[in-house]
């Protein structure tokens, strides 16, 4: 059974370029805003300010991210720093969601009371926002594809790009039929649009931190393989995690035939290859067992021993 574990990449160079180029942008447009919300007197301008400022922290937490990550493992991390991309992709969604809501509470109180709006000033800045918006989405679009961490961050601004053109819109209606209701209501839809990005997104990270087996591997399919091979007798506490975003591993107690003990290191070859020809396991820790002296109890996916390294 094969798996194709592809990925775009893009030169790690390349790619902090165009996050700091997005970080710069949204900088600027925060600015703008802040600046024109005080000048009309526009709150809504002002509020949308605060939310381009928590993109571009979301910003500056992947460029942070992506930096750690490519340090060499050392004493104190011997895995390395990938997983903190999956720590970063995290704190996006969970601002994400906090966000959402914030923006239906902001909605709900201004549909009882709509504020005055200064319609020409929301309609170009919103033009402005969309600009850099999709600016920022198309910089970290081919990043996303294989990087849990930019993915958060693509959605991010995929969202926010969304929201301008709703912007523009609720300004064009305030400025043609005085229809200040519009405002708060098209704020309430896109709060639940982004609220829907990141619960459905978000499992993936958590499921990562929670050392929960990697969704894109049949475990069942890699136990079959594994018990496959000639000399060994059966496979138990088989535990299956990811180390970083894309790099599965795996420890287990192999049993060995009695009478393929002297194979040892050739069944173990044999497992390995095997494991990262078919399934993309590059990280494997083997502890193996006699099978006149293996746990007959012991159960496929349950606690283990201590694990030998190899």
């Amino acid at each position: 059974m094969s798996h194709d574990h592809g990925h775009a990449h893009i030169d790690p160079k390349s790619g902090d370029r165009r996050v700091s180029i997005a970080i710069w942008a949204n900088a600027l447009l925060t600015v703008a805003q802040i600046v024109g919300g005080i000048l009309s007197g526009s709150l809504a301008l002002i509020a949308d300010a605060l939310h381009n400022f928590s993109d571009m922290a979301s910003l500056v937490i992947a460029f942070a991210a992506r930096k750690i990550a490519r340090r060499p493992a050392d004493e104190r991390m011997t895995f390395g720093y990938g997983r903190i991309e999956i720590v970063a992709a995290l704190i996006n969604y969970t601002t994400l969601i906090l966000v959402g809501f914030y923006l239906i509470y902001e909605g709900g109180m201004r549909m009882i009371d709509p504020p005055q709006v200064a319609g020409w000033t929301v309609v170009i800045l919103g033009g402005v926002a969309l600009v850099v918006d999709t600016l920022t989405a198309l910089l970290t679009y081919s990043m996303q594809k294989g990087s849990v961490n930019i993915r958060a961050l693509f959605l991010h601004n995929l969202a926010d790009a969304l929201a301008s053109v709703a912007v523009i819109v609720g300004g064009a209606l305030i400025i043609l039929y005085d229809m200040r209701w519009v405002d708060p209501a098209i704020t309430i839809g896109i709060a639940l649009y982004i609220l829907y990005l990141a619960l459905t997104e978000i499992g993936g990270p958590i499921r990562t931190l929670m050392l929960g087996s990697p969704p894109d591997i049949d475990n069942d399919a890699v136990v079959a393989a594994m018990r496959g091979i000639d000399g060994v007798a059966d496979i138990h506490h088989a535990h299956f995690w990811q180390m970083e975003e894309h790099a599965a591993a795996l420890d287990t107690h192999v049993v060995v035939e009695v009478n393929a003990w002297d194979r040892l290191e050739d069944i173990k070859h044999a497992i390995k290859r095997a494991l990262e020809s078919e399934f993309g396991i590059t990280h494997s820790t083997l502890e193996f067992e006699r099978q006149d002296r293996a746990h007959q109890s012991a159960s496929l996916y349950g606690h283990g021993g201590k694990e030998d390294a190899d």
